[in-house]
């Protein structure tokens, strides 16, 4: 083979070679236009409608964690984290504060993992949740809070969550079982979307009214539910 002929095939196959390209480019279009495009669409719908409602501070859903009578005129909604320890301190403050302001404010408790940072909130989140479909939700809250410096450390909180579930007398299988579910599951994932919107970055974000409140004494809280109270009664 001459010198020309060599060059002529070289630029044959340099010519088949592009031509191969063009193909593959045009086959991936084809797939990305009739395949993936159509699964991408069908997990967003999936996901958009697989989301529950969500609700603002000042609405109370069904499945609200409520303490104290949801009738009275100040509603204190609280979103927070398990692990967080800042937390743990306005859960402190606010239980000092329950006796003096629980005949004129109900407290909503709304999760707001932040995973991120606090890799066992959302197992504690979890374990809180289904504790409540055993009717012991505050109760489980009530442990998580005060044994904190335990299983925050944790790189496997689950066997001291699970202690706190039989010191409650609760089903564990079921806790388990409870866990996993969609409903469990989504409530955590929903009251997180709907701190978002309501304009939560951190935790503890506290809403008294709608309004955002902080607070770093029993003083100032209880202040803060005295004015809300006033305004909503106009007394």
């Amino acid at each position: 083979m001459n010198k020309r002929e060599q060059q002529r095939l070289k630029k044959q196959q340099k010519q088949e070679a592009e031509a191969r390209k063009q193909q593959n480019r045009q086959l991936l279009i084809k797939i990305g236009t009739y395949v993936v495009a159509p699964v991408f669409v069908l997990l967003v719908l999936f996901t958009f409608l697989s989301q529950g409602p969500t609700y603002s501070p000042v609405e109370l859903a069904d499945n609200d964690h409520i303490r104290g009578d949801p009738t009275s005129p100040v509603t204190i909604t609280v979103y927070a984290d398990f692990q967080c320890p800042a937390c743990a301190q306005e859960n402190l403050l606010m239980s000092r504060a329950w006796p003096t302001i629980s005949n004129r404010a109900h407290l909503v408790f709304r999760h707001y993992p932040i995973t991120d940072t606090h890799p066992n909130a959302w197992t504690a989140s979890l374990y809180a949740e289904a504790a409540a479909r055993q009717n012991r939700f505050w109760e489980m809250h009530d442990f998580l809070f005060l044994n904190q410096a335990l299983w925050a450390p944790s790189s496997d909180p689950v066997g001291e969550f699970d202690n706190y579930a039989r010191e409650l007398n609760l089903d564990i299988d079921q806790l388990h079982a409870d866990m996993e579910s969609d409903e469990v599951i989504q409530k955590v994932r929903n009251d997180q979307r709907g701190g978002t919107q309501a304009g939560v970055r951190g935790t503890p974000t506290v809403f008294i009214n709608g309004d955002l409140s902080t607070f770093s004494t029993v003083t100032r809280l209880v202040d803060l539910v005295n004015d809300a109270h006033a305004d909503a009664t106009g007394g």
